[in-house]
């Protein structure tokens, strides 16, 4: 089932949760819908249009939640799913200084790479093969990042997203299909996000 997009009521990205739990924020009145999606829930007695992004009634402070995570995913939306060296469509991660040359596993230090590049590429150094990146690797930054590392995708958030950082990383969202990509576990925003609300109903 498709996910939705939490703000907080100043409109920064807070993370996103299951349509179920996003539903029950809006029929309790904690939250607002601000964009629909093409799902209709049924009861017994009537059919609710399901939100794609909703924004909370009362603002929450969120503990800083310090750098984006170097995950597996968040690296391949940072580097677009393509090979940092060729172009092709990433398949693994790539020390750009080899770990065993004393290379570390950090954002500056970590791209994507297709197998081949990959494997080509083994535990030498650019400068030893003569190739070139078009821009060095860096930390991403912006609120929108806690949304953008997770993977999931909507093209209706981009509006809401674009203002918090990962500009680039946007066009991305343009031709995305719930179908073709299935969502990876959300974000869920526990009690002390939202102001002792029960913890968010699995889809």
């Amino acid at each position: 089932m498709p996910h939705v997009l939490v703000l907080n009521a100043s409109y920064e990205p807070l993370g996103v949760v299951s349509m179920r739990r996003a539903l029950v924020l809006v029929l309790n009145h904690k939250a607002i819908s601000l964009e629909d999606s093409a799902v209709t829930l049924h009861s017994a007695t009537s059919a609710v249009t399901a939100p794609s992004v909703v924004r909370l009634t009362r603002f929450v402070r969120v503990p800083f939640c310090g750098p984006v995570p170097l995950t597996r995913r968040a690296l391949f939306a940072r580097d677009h799913g393509r090979c940092v060296y060729c172009g092709a469509a990433a398949t693994s991660v790539d020390h750009v200084i080899p770990r065993s040359r004393g290379g570390q596993h950090r954002w500056d230090n970590v791209v994507a790479a297709c197998r081949r590049c990959n494997h080509l590429k083994a535990d030498r150094h650019l400068t030893e093969l003569g190739w070139r990146m078009k821009r060095p690797p860096a930390p991403p930054s912006g609120l929108a990042w806690r949304i953008i590392g997770t993977g999931i995708k909507d093209p209706r958030w981009r509006p809401y997203l674009e203002p918090y950082g990962g500009t680039d990383q946007f066009r991305d969202f343009e031709h995305y299909d719930h179908t073709d990509h299935p969502p990876t576990t959300p974000v869920q925003l526990g009690r002390a996000h939202l102001h002792g609300e029960p913890e968010p109903l699995t889809a």
